[in-house]
């Protein structure tokens, strides 16, 4: 039979549950605005029943309050999580391709490539066709020519200041990711002693899943908790739990109490990728000295977009297959088929030395050479560095057969790209301008100069690209990195001639026709037949093309790239922001606090608190006539 007072402990039961209950709803109401705070409830269970050796066998003995817990559904987190990092992704490429956007812009009020393209070739060459001999109408030619030039510095000028500026946000990232994982691995050991108790910590698992909803924006994350048992009872759980963060392809940030920490690490002068690359472009390093592979399309997140605008050059990176190598001199000769790499004047490869991937071994190169034969076919032949990144002081010819790369195919269009498309432009436009110049004679009689050419960075000079280093011309020819070719001419150091820019009579406008052979006979003054070859150059597709398209419609080509990225970053932040939103409801029933529900869940706690003290308020009237009116 069981005890006399049995009734009264097992209504205490009951009256502690349902105080832990008000309790934790007092909680739960209390948060009801808290970011990232879950809904707790109070586990229960019957306590275990005593055998009172009577007929109906035993008697319940009130109920246990096991823990207070967190409701949370792991699924929709992670679901949120990885929507978070397209979400992530999409935002740094929305905002970054509107200010590439703007810097291409032409509308009408600040003066763009079609404004002052027309102002040149149009207006300028109008004026010049009128009356090719005066003074006034060249020099203001050759004023509109310098704007142009100018145009091009200034925007190339403004998209290595975004390349910078994109450069220190992945560093701040990378720093982000640092401190985040700091203190999620701070937070695991936090949480494990508490656990170890018997408890449930909680609001420090809140704190966890936010931050780790930060992390997510930054970086695609894959999170596994996992139970530790006792090692001398395999059986049984310690209430300690190994929480396990990984980034793409599975590196491990976050091993519960421990964290592996990233750097950033400046690419030297000799290691840059593009010619257009800014110095100091970051890599990313684990603290062991590791390489992240921040190309790798699982990374995803803010780190990843921003490395696609700064690195994006739509996948044409040098790559080809190694011919010949020379083992006593240290070279390797490469042949190529893509198109970009065949016309040196779409070359944006390194003219400072590199690292190049010879059959998946890294060499470092100091200078390279453009070689095509006579039936059109190209190669290049690079010099190699003393020593390649594994040791290996020289080639050997079983690389012969294997490909060979340099940096990585990003498809993306991001800053290398543009600044490409740019120096594509320029180096066809100025070419042909030249060409036609050069074919004719100035004022004075003399031959023509080039009016288009590039300044030299480390002296007071300018490239004047002779005839010898033309990659146009039929038959065989080779061009070092540099020699005077056209491809030394960038967006960057784009210029007109100084001497025409001092004197524009030096700029050619007529023709020459030979009568006799061996003789010359200068057009007339007012022959317009150069200049017509000029202004055409502008919009006859026989004379230039680029992408198809005619010189003067440059703008609609980079234009209609730089639309389309842009439509599609936003369109995809947009839907992924959605659909964020959309899954943030989702956890939000399940984990949220529901004002509507806290209320009902109050009456109902507070009426079983009610009625447990009731029931101890009958058990002692049945306890007070027992031992005060049965007692002998």
């Amino acid at each position: 039979m069981p005890s006399t007072f049995f009734g009264l402990n097992t209504a205490y039961t009951g009256l502690l549950a349902s105080n832990a209950a008000l309790n934790t709803t007092s909680n739960n109401i209390a948060n009801v605005q808290t970011e990232g705070y879950s809904r707790q409830h109070v586990v229960q269970e019957a306590a275990n029943a005593l055998r009172v050796f009577q007929t109906y066998g035993c008697a319940g003995a009130g109920v246990e309050t096991i823990a207070i817990e967190r409701i949370r559904d792991d699924f929709y987190d992670q679901k949120y999580w990885d929507n978070n990092t397209k979400t992530g992704e999409y935002e740094m490429k929305a905002y970054y391709m509107k200010q590439i956007e703007t810097y291409f812009e032409d509308n009408g009020v600040d003066s763009g490539f079609k404004t002052i393209f027309d102002d040149f070739m149009v207006e300028a060459m109008e004026e010049l066709l009128k009356d090719p001999s005066s003074d006034s109408t060249k020099a203001q030619f050759v004023g509109k020519a310098g704007a142009l030039a100018e145009y091009f510095n200034s925007l190339g000028g403004n998209l290595e200041a975004l390349q910078k500026d994109i450069n220190a946000e992945i560093k701040l990232k990378v720093d982000e990711i640092n401190s985040l994982a700091s203190e999620i691995a701070t937070l695991n050991k936090q949480i494990n002693v508490i656990e170890l108790s018997g408890s449930k910590a909680n609001e420090l698992r809140d704190k966890r899943t936010l931050l780790l909803d930060e992390l997510s924006k930054i970086v695609d994350i894959e999170c596994m908790e996992t139970p530790i048992y006792d090692a001398n009872n395999p059986d049984r759980e310690t209430g300690a739990n190994r929480f396990l963060v990984k980034l793409a392809g599975g590196q491990v940030l976050v091993d519960t109490a421990e964290y592996t920490g990233l750097y950033c690490a400046a690419r030297e002068t000799y290691e840059k990728v593009h010619q257009s690359d800014i110095d100091g472009l970051y890599e990313v390093y684990w603290d062991n000295g590791e390489k992240l592979n921040i190309y790798n399309p699982l990374l995803g997140g803010e780190l990843y977009g921003l490395v696609q605008l700064r690195d994006g050059n739509n996948g044409e990176n040098f790559k080809g297959t190694i011919e010949d190598v020379d083992s006593v001199a240290n070279t390797v000769t490469i042949s190529v088929e893509n198109g970009y790499l065949m016309d040196l004047n779409k070359s944006n490869l390194s003219d400072q030395g590199g690292i190049i991937n010879l059959g998946n071994h890294l060499y470092y190169y100091d200078s390279w050479t453009y070689n095509r034969a006579a039936d059109g076919s190209v190669t290049y032949t690079f010099q190699l560095s003393g020593e390649d990144k594994n040791g290996s002081k020289k080639i050997d010819s079983d690389r012969i057969g294997k490909e060979a790369s340099t940096g990585k195919g990003l498809a993306y269009q991001g800053i290398p790209y543009y600044m490409n498309q740019m120096n594509e432009w320029i180096r066809t436009f100025s070419q042909h301008f030249n060409d036609i110049l050069t074919s004719g004679y100035d004022i004075n009689g003399d031959q023509g100069n080039m009016l288009f050419v590039g300044d030299k960075t480390t002296e007071d000079d300018q490239y004047d690209f002779p005839d010898a280093y033309r990659f146009d011309k039929d038959g065989a020819i080779s061009v070092s990195d540099d020699d005077d070719s056209y491809y030394r001419l960038t967006a960057m150091n784009f210029n007109v001639f100084t001497p025409i820019a001092n004197d524009a009579n030096l700029l050619a406008t007529r023709k020459n026709v030979s009568k006799i052979p061996g003789e010359v006979e200068l057009e007339g003054v007012e022959n317009v037949d150069l200049l017509k070859e000029l202004k055409n150059l502008a919009t006859d597709k026989e004379a230039m093309t680029f992408r198809g398209s005619s010189a003067d419609e440059f703008l609609q080509c980079v234009l209609s790239d730089i639309a389309l990225n842009a439509n599609r970053a936003n369109t995809f932040e947009t839907n992924y922001t959605d659909i964020g939103k959309m899954i943030d409801n989702q956890r939000i029933s399940i984990s949220g606090v529901d004002e509507d529900e806290e209320a009902v869940n109050l009456v109902k706690y507070q009426n079983a608190y009610n009625l447990s003290s009731k029931m101890i308020q009958t058990l002692t009237e049945v306890y007070d006539r027992l031992i005060l009116e049965t007692g002998v």
